[in-house]
C-alpha cells in the first residue's frame, strides 16, 4: 500500500467515558449473576472477538454531535444487551478451585472517540491485502485475553468510533467467554444501528440471559486451579498477513466446476459453517436471544494430494460428514467430561496449524450490510487483531445480496504471496473498488 498511512500516523483517541444502560431496565437492585457454561470457560484464554464496520462520512453535524448521539443509542442497545455493561468475576473458594461468573453490575460499556486524520476509505478498502496496523488500531482491547477482563477488571464490551478523512470507522472488542459464538455481537450491531436510524423507543424481545448446564453439572463450575491466571497463557505472536477477498455468487460457482467439475450444487456444502450449535435441551434446538456461546470446533483432515485427486465437492462432503457426526449425546458425554475429569481450554497457539490447515470462523449468514446508521449503509467489514493466526479465514456476507460472501483471510506472508499471484484463484475474487 505504497504512499497510504503508516502506523506512524496512528489513531488519537479524543475521548474516553463508560456508557451506561440508559434507563432502570438495564439496571438491577440485586446484581445478577449468570454463571458460565464449559462452552464459555473453555474460550476464557483466548481473545476477545473483534469486529467493525466502515461507514460513509456522515452529514456534516460536528465530531462531538456524532459521537454523543452514537453513545446515546449505544446506552439504549445496552438496555437489551446490559449483561455486557456487568463485570467478569473470578471467585477464589480457598479449596483450590475458583469460578468464573458474569455480574450485571451496570458498570458499563468502554467507549471511544478517536480520529484518523490520515486515513482515508479507499486506504482500507482500495487493495485486496489489508493494511493490518492501521485497521487494528480501530479496536480496544487488542491482545487481551477474555481471563484479563476479571484478572485486570477490563470491561467485557469495548467500542471505538474512528473518524476518518471520509469515513467512519466503528469497531466491537467483546469478551469472547461472555459474547456467544458471533450471533451477540452481530445482535448488537443490528439493535444499536437500527436505534441510531430509527430513534425507535421499543426494544427487541429480552435477551435469554439464563444458561444451559447438564443436569448432573455443579453450577457454578470450581474450575482446578487456585487462580484463574494459573489458565492464562500468553504466547508470541508470528507474523502474519492479511487479505480481503469478495466473491459473487455466480464467480464462487464458477470456480467450483472449473477447479472440480462438480455439479453446482456442491457449493451449498462450502457455505456451510464448520462449527455446530449444540442442543439447548433435547429434541430442541438454541433459543432465540441466546447470549451464551454454543458451538463447539469441528474438524477434517486431509492431504493436499486427497484434495487434488477427488476434487473440491468431495472436500466439501468431508467437512459435512464432520459437522453431521455430532450429536446430543456425543455433546453431553463431552461436557460431562469436562466438569468432571478433563477440563481443557483453548489457546490462540493450539489454534495455528502451522500453514497445514485453515480455521474457519464466523459465518456469511450474519447481517453485516444492514447495519445502516442512518447516512448510508456499510462501505466495508473488517476484523480486528484478535485471535489472527496463520491459517485463518473469516468469513462475512458479501456486499451484494443473492449469495456472495467474503472471506478475511490470514496466514504467513509467503503464503499469501503464493495466493495472490495464482491467477486461476484471483480470476474469481471481485476487484476492490
Amino acid at each position: 500500500m505504497e504512499g497510504g498511512p503508516t502506523p506512524t500516523d496512528g489513531v488519537r483517541v479524543l475521548s474516553w467515558r463508560m456508557v451506561r444502560p440508559s434507563s432502570a431496565k438495564g439496571h438491577h437492585q440485586a446484581v445478577e449473576e449468570i454463571h458460565l457454561t464449559p462452552w464459555d470457560l473453555r474460550l476464557i484464554t483466548i481473545d476477545y472477538v473483534q469486529k467493525g464496520i466502515l461507514l460513509p462520512k456522515p452529514p456534516s453535524s460536528g465530531a462531538s454531535t456524532l459521537t454523543d448521539a452514537l453513545a446515546c443509542s449505544f446506552a439504549r442497545a445496552l438496555e437489551r444487551f446490559y449483561p455486557f455493561a456487568g463485570r467478569l468475576a473470578a471467585d477464589e473458594r480457598g479449596d483450590g478451585t475458583v469460578t468464573v461468573s458474569l455480574r450485571c453490575t451496570g458498570d458499563g460499556a468502554e467507549f471511544v472517540h478517536a480520529v484518523a486524520p490520515r486515513v482515508a476509505v479507499a486506504d482500507v478498502v482500495s487493495s485486496f491485502y489489508i493494511p493490518s496496523s492501521v485497521v487494528w488500531s480501530f479496536y480496544q482491547l487488542n491482545e487481551a485475553l477474555s481471563a484479563d477482563a476479571a484478572i485486570e477488571s477490563l470491561p467485557v464490551l469495548a467500542v471505538q468510533v474512528t473518524e476518518l478523512v471520509d469515513g467512519v470507522f466503528i469497531g466491537m472488542s467483546l469478551n469472547h467467554c461472555v459474547g456467544g459464538d458471533g450471533t451477540v455481537p452481530k445482535d448488537l450491531f443490528n439493535t444499536w444501528s437500527s436505534i441510531h436510524r430509527c430513534g425507535t423507543t421499543t426494544l427487541p424481545p429480552a435477551l435469554e440471559t439464563r444458561r444451559w448446564f447438564l443436569e448432573s453439572s455443579p453450577v457454578p463450575i470450581p474450575l482446578p486451579f487456585s487462580k484463574l491466571q494459573h489458565v492464562v497463557r500468553r504466547f508470541e505472536r508470528t507474523t502474519v498477513q492479511e487479505c480481503f477477498f469478495t466473491f459473487s455468487s455466480a464467480s464462487a460457482v464458477l470456480a467450483l466446476s472449473r477447479t472440480s467439475g462438480v455439479p453446482c450444487a456442491g457449493f451449498g456444502a462450502l457455505n456451510r459453517p464448520s462449527a455446530r450449535s449444540t442442543p439447548f435441551s433435547s429434541g430442541a434446538g438454541v433459543p432465540a436471544g441466546y447470549t451464551s456461546n454454543a458451538v463447539v470446533f469441528g474438524r477434517a483432515e486431509s492431504t493436499a494430494g486427497e484434495i487434488e485427486e477427488k476434487g473440491l465437492g468431495w472436500t466439501a462432503w468431508l467437512l459435512n460428514r464432520a459437522v453431521a457426526s455430532f450429536d446430543e449425546e456425543q455433546m453431553r458425554n463431552s461436557l460431562d467430561r469436562w466438569v468432571r475429569r478433563e477440563p481443557d481450554f483453548t489457546y490462540v497457539r493450539n489454534l495455528s496449524v502451522g500453514g497445514t490447515g485453515l480455521l474457519t470462523g464466523s459465518s456469511p449468514r450474519f447481517d453485516v450490510f444492514g447495519n445502516d446508521f442512518g447516512w448510508g449503509k456499510p462501505l466495508a467489514v473488517r476484523s480486528g487483531p484478535g485471535n489472527k493466526i496463520d491459517g485463518k479465514a473469516t468469513v462475512f456476507e458479501g456486499p451484494d445480496k443473492g449469495g456472495s460472501m467474503s472471506v478475511e483471510v490470514c496466514v504467513a506472508p509467503t503464503a499469501l504471496a503464493r495466493l495472490v499471484a495464482d491467477a486461476e484463484f484471483m480470476d474469481t475474487v471481485t476487484k476492490p473498488a
